[in-house]
């Protein structure tokens, strides 16, 4: 009984709004079913779409799961103060539900064009990040403010496997004549190996949902989260509802993969913890 409000939620905001997405994709005009959305949207410019945003979103996923994991394991190891571990976790869990409007103020004010407050401070020193190719709106500039919830959500992801690895692990490595390398090449990267992986794949899923950050910094139409909107938003031929709800549909898809693939993976770390 306790767990009927839970399944209430996701039946109501997920699993009928879901359903449908498919619905109007596959509907035709007339009130006919057909599939010809569903290969639009998976063809031409639109396949361009999802294969930038993958790519796109295996970058951004990367760099949280390198940035995060070396944090995660600098916050799990350092000893003093001892407070330094809970402000880093504390500020991870703020940071990793951080996005939208606010995140993209923030970034705009501290590395936009003009007057951003790092960018002109760059300036001083005869840096100008914006000669050199950098643009908010552009891939890198996408990836470094998406790795401000990324990173952070790694950390929160990463630190519990980090805590798993035992200490009489390292020692039993140490008293077989092992060195640090081989204790990670044999012991410690292999039991990590899985919450990595995962780390990677939720980072990778949160990286090609999201949408309000990117709206407010480009109008690129080949992220798919944005190309959606225009069709949906109407700035697109009238008619061309059935292609948004098909691109829809597939990023659906996709992320049930994604998330299927994490759920598979995250069973696999979690028996180092037992």
């Amino acid at each position: 009984m306790g767990l009927l409000p839970f399944f209430a939620f996701l039946t109501l905001f997920l699993f009928v709004p879901a359903g449908g997405v498919f619905i109007d994709a596959l509907r035709t005009e007339n009130g006919g079913w057909s599939l010809e959305a569903m290969g639009e949207a998976f063809s031409g410019q639109n396949f361009q779409a999802f294969k930038y945003s993958v790519k796109f979103s295996a970058i951004a996923a990367l760099v949280g799961v390198v940035f995060g994991t070396l944090l995660a394991y600098a916050a799990a190891t350092i000893s003093r103060p001892r407070w330094l571990r809970s402000l880093i976790a504390s500020f991870s869990g703020v940071a990793a539900n951080m996005g939208g409007l606010p995140l993209a103020f923030a970034f705009i004010t501290l590395l936009g064009a003009r007057a951003g407050v790092f960018t002109n401070i760059l300036k001083f020193f005869g840096i100008d990040i914006y000669d050199k190719g950098f643009g908010l709106g552009n891939t890198w500039g996408l990836v470094t403010v998406y790795a401000y919830f990324n990173i952070p959500l790694m950390v929160l992801i990463t630190l519990p496997a980090i805590d798993g690895l035992k200490a009489s692990w390292r020692e039993a490595c140490a008293n077989l004549g092992g060195t640090t390398f081989t204790y990670w090449r044999r012991v410690g990267l292999p039991v990590l190996t899985p919450s990595l992986l995962g780390g990677f794949l939720l980072l990778f899923a949160n990286s090609f949902a999201a949408y309000a950050t990117a709206r407010i910094l480009t109008d690129n139409s080949m992220i798919v989260s944005l190309r959606i909107g225009f069709f949906l938003g109407g700035d697109v031929a009238i008619g061309d509802d059935a292609v948004g709800y098909a691109l829809a549909a597939w990023m659906i898809i996709i992320m049930v993969i994604s998330m299927s693939l994490y759920w598979v993976v995250r069973k696999r770390a979690e028996r180092w913890r037992s």
